[in-house]
């Protein structure tokens, strides 16, 4: 009689098995035997399963997101502060701006007279300050202001080029003649501000080339200046009657200038000044008719 024999099945060990004890594997990790030749360990296995790449995906994207978050919370307040003040200097440049158009007004009410102290002006949120060289530097500075934090200037050279003469030749009056025989010329004027002006000074310029001169003035009738005023000479003071001629509002008064030789031929301008430099220019023109 055959003795049986028992097959006994013995199944390959476990992978996961290491001197019996059961290798737990971490989570998002694809087991693997240890003896894999291709494992890298944990953190390799990671980078050959979809799902641990997930996870380190989402890690990066966090820490790039915490990164903007940080910048943009130190640039927004750095912008907000920059645009507070844009906006503070430029409403400073507008109050000089004001400071310019009120000098031009003040000063056509008033004359220049009233520029010879600084003036402050409130106006919204700031406020402005204007003062006047007089000529011949003839500046206007205008500074607006912000409280404590913006500040801008303005300067205006040539001022007076700007403004609205008090003074101007009246058009209700006959144009600029000759009379005695084109030895006097004759010519009035009208004050259209609100307020007087007093004439200290002259200046004359004419392009004939002749070797006359200007030897007498007489405003409203009264004689002014006597003297010899040679064409394009400095600025020369009234001499005589007070020497200064006061003009009241919407006064107009008769100006008479006598020449040493009669007819001159050339385009005539004649300039007065109050005690503050102000400018009045008078263009006679040229070739002046005889008086009616």
């Amino acid at each position: 009689m055959k003795k049986r024999t028992k097959k006994i099945h013995t199944p390959p060990s476990s992978p996961f098995k290491k001197g019996g004890e059961l290798i737990s594997t971490p989570f998002g990790l694809r087991p693997r035997a240890v003896s894999d030749p291709e494992g890298k360990g944990r953190l390799g296995g990671i980078f050959f399963n979809s799902r641990g790449l997930s996870v380190l995906f989402l890690v990066v994207v966090m820490l790039l997101m915490v990164a903007i978050g940080y910048v943009f919370s130190y640039l927004i307040p750095t912008k907000q502060k920059s645009i507070a003040l844009t906006i503070s200097s430029n409403q400073a440049f507008f109050l000089a701006q004001s400071g310019v158009e009120f000098a031009v007004r003040y000063t056509t009410d008033n004359g220049l007279s009233g520029l010879s102290n600084p003036i402050s002006r409130s106006l919204g949120r700031g406020s402005f300050t204007i003062s006047y060289e007089p000529a011949p530097t003839d500046r206007l500075t205008s500074i607006g202001e912000i409280p404590n934090t913006s500040q801008r200037r303005i300067v205006v050279s040539n001022f007076t080029s700007f403004l609205v003469k008090q003074l101007v030749l009246d058009p209700g009056s006959p144009s600029p003649c000759w009379t005695l025989g084109g030895q006097r010329a004759r010519f009035f004027i009208k004050n259209i501000g609100s307020s007087n002006v007093t004439l200290t000074a002259f200046t004359a310029t004419w392009s004939d080339s002749s070797s006359t001169r200007i030897r007498e003035i007489h405003m409203d009738g009264t004689q002014k200046f006597f003297g010899n005023y040679w064409n394009g000479d400095p600025r020369q003071n009234l001499n005589r009657g007070g020497n200064n001629q006061v003009i009241i509002p919407n006064q107009v008064i008769r100006i008479d200038v006598y020449w040493f030789n009669p007819y001159v031929t050339g385009n005539i301008i004649i300039t007065f000044y109050t005690g503050t430099g102000e400018p009045y220019e008078f263009d006679l023109g040229g070739a002046l008719l005889p008086c009616l």
